[in-house]
């Protein structure tokens, strides 16, 4: 218990608070589709209030351990291959074998009965445990002046682990999932102790890559690439009101949803658009609904809540005088803030669709444990660092 009083309330007050956010928004956002399809009203509320009870509890739980586990290669390396790649890999085989299993055109669900299991969110701790890990073990080496082979050989077999499991989420196909899994390693690798004109010539190849990819899909449109329905979000986010029929529906719903509101929102319930027009509204569309029922001043209060969480990590990022607690922390936040910017992007038009779910509020079990769990992480790490300050004075 004693460990109970450094707690950091900066980051524990903001998740309770979403916690019993994302529960009450889900039932409003769900209860006209639950009924509609032969369900009972409370259905997705009963599963969010369990999913939100668990996430506590693993929260709690990664609080208390020693932090010595997130420590230990072969532990990290284990949870890495066991919860990440290896469902990944189960997963893509079951995709090419069986078509038809796919959920909205990909494969990326594991039926566990009690909930789904998404490996892609576990993914994005995973990563983040293995690379802070590594880059920290190898963090003398990096430090020291050599040349740019010699960096690339210390760093070879991580990347190479990072880009193999990147790759198994985007032949999903993810292509939301991968770019946050890519933000994510762009950012420790960039926090970490590799020399900054390497750091700088890495990213600028992967940026210079990405971009001629975008080039090249939006100059030749090749045929494989134009026929997914993940191209037709993109052309959706152009041109919403001309494909309002088909693939801009969402779009156009959402903004629909956005303008209803205003400033206040037209009560807690009254949403028009979640009777029929946004499919699934408690998921991927909540903000829209919070947005239609609780006014910019709701949009305001959950987003608060959530870069509340995202700055306290990177300040304690940088007050940190450990090497692996400040790429964790830096970590974390990025995971955090790219699943925000890629929601909420994707709901004003910004960015294409993505299924990226809002933290802590969308509906969905993997995404709830998960981020509970890098939160119990951090805190973990941020208390016992605050014991030994106390222990040294």
């Amino acid at each position: 218990m004693k460990k109970l009083r450094k707690i950091d309330l900066w980051i524990v007050i903001p998740y309770i608070l979403l916690l019993g956010i994302g529960v009450v928004m889900v039932y409003s956002a769900s209860f006209y589709n639950a009924m509609m399809n032969g369900g009972r009203s409370s259905q997705y509320l009963i599963k969010q209030a369990i999913f939100a009870i668990l996430g506590l509890g693993l929260c709690w739980f990664f609080f208390m351990l020693k932090d010595k586990l997130f420590k230990q290669q072969k532990i990290v390396v284990l949870f890495l291959l066991g919860f990440t790649i290896i469902p990944l890999g189960l997963l893509i085989i079951k995709g090419i074998a069986n078509p038809a299993s796919k959920i909205n055109g990909a494969s990326a669900w594991i039926n566990l009965k009690l909930f789904n299991y998404q490996p892609l969110e576990m993914a994005k701790l995973s990563l983040i445990l293995y690379l802070s890990l590594i880059l920290t073990n190898k963090q003398s080496k990096l430090m020291e002046k050599q040349t740019g082979w010699m960096v690339w050989k210390e760093i070879q077999q991580p990347v190479l682990t990072i880009i193999f499991m990147i790759g198994l989420v985007f032949f999903e196909p993810d292509m939301g999932g991968s770019v946050i899994l890519g933000l994510i390693t762009l950012i420790l690798i960039s926090a970490s102790t590799i020399p900054l004109k390497y750091i700088l010539k890495l990213n600028g190849t992967l940026l210079s890559m990405f971009a001629a990819l975008v080039f090249f899909i939006v100059k030749f449109q090749p045929a494989f690439i134009v026929k997914n329905y993940q191209y037709a979000r993109v052309l959706a986010m152009q041109h919403p009101f001309q494909l309002e029929r088909t693939s801009g529906a969402q779009l156009v719903n959402s903004f629909y949803a956005i303008s209803n509101g205003g400033i206040f929102g037209v009560g807690l319930g009254n949403s028009i658009q979640k009777r029929g027009y946004l499919p699934e509204p408690h998921t991927d569309f909540i903000l829209a609904i919070i947005s239609e029922e609780l006014g910019l001043v709701g949009d305001l209060i959950v987003l608060g809540l959530i870069f509340t969480i995202i700055f306290r990590m990177i300040l304690l990022g940088i007050r940190s005088k450990s090497n692996y607690n400040s790429l964790v922390y830096y970590g974390v936040a990025t995971m955090i803030l790219s699943q925000t910017v890629f929601n909420v992007g994707g709901l004003l038009g910004l960015v294409p669709l993505t299924g990226v779910t809002l933290p802590f509020i969308s509906y969905g079990g993997s995404s709830m444990l998960v981020l509970s769990m890098a939160l119990g992480i951090v805190l973990n790490l941020e208390a016992t660092t605050k014991f030994a300050k106390e222990k040294q004075r």
